[in-house]
């Protein structure tokens, strides 16, 4: 639903284009699921996978990434409309406009802090302790996220206003 349309209002999208993004994610997903399966079965079996959780939380950055930034384009976050719902249609539109602004703003101080941490440890060669799995790659995977929500959210801002 459209964050100024009315409650009771159905804003139909067009059917989901099955992008790059959308098969990253999915990925992400489904190795989680797989390592978790074979984790837990192993212990079961008195074989524990070694480094499973650091094998699920470098799977879950892509995954987490991906849908975070398909939301953000599709609109389809979950929305309360709770206060919003008893406004005028123009407090609505600035309800709206500075709801996408905070996010812009929330995203881009992420941004600028996974940037700078990138940029601090970038010849440290962090990484995980068992199976040394390298933290470079997820936090510029990270950053780029963020970047491109901060546009997402600022664009939409400017969209929001425009309408009027």
């Amino acid at each position: 639903m459209d964050p100024v349309s009315p409650p009771g209002t159905r804003v139909e999208s067009p059917a989901p284009r099955r992008g790059i993004l959308f098969y990253v994610g999915a990925a992400g997903l489904l190795s989680v699921m797989i390592i978790e399966a074979i984790a837990v079965m192993g212990r079961h079996l008195r074989m524990p996978l070694l480094g499973a959780l650091e094998m699920a939380q470098a799977s879950i950055v892509p995954a987490a990434c991906a849908s975070m930034v398909i939301a953000s384009l599709a609109g389809t976050h979950a929305v309360v409309h709770l206060v919003t719902e008893r406004l005028s249609e123009k407090a609505r539109a600035w309800m709206a406009r500075g709801s996408a602004l905070l996010a812009a703003v929330f995203f881009s101080g992420l941004f600028v802090g996974v940037t700078w941490l990138t940029g601090e440890f970038w010849a440290s060669f962090e990484e995980t302790d068992v199976l040394h799995i390298p933290f470079r790659p997820l936090r510029v995977l990270v950053s780029v996220c963020a970047g491109a929500l901060t546009l997402i959210f600022l664009g939409r801002a400017l969209r929001i206003g425009s309408r009027r």
